[in-house]
């Protein structure tokens, strides 16, 4: 519900674990991995699972690259 915090009043976690990099950070820093979670959730916003998947395949793997930190 947009006016009410539901999930935060009754101490439930349903969704919030999709965005992580998203969510609120400790003293207001975006996360490491922020910039690539954005690109990729933009590129396969309004599409469909199936044409998300074959459209937005550079940015889901830039964005894994990121999180698993494989090219640092």
């Amino acid at each position: 519900m947009p006016f009410w915090d539901l999930q935060r009043q009754l101490g439930i976690d349903v969704d919030r674990w999709l965005l992580r990099q998203s969510m609120a950070q400790p003293y207001g820093k975006a996360g490491a991995c922020h910039a690539f979670e954005r690109e990729w959730v933009e590129c396969g916003h309004g599409l469909g699972q199936t044409r998300a998947r074959r459209e937005c395949q550079p940015e889901y793997e830039d964005f894994m690259e990121c999180m698993h930190r494989t090219k640092l």
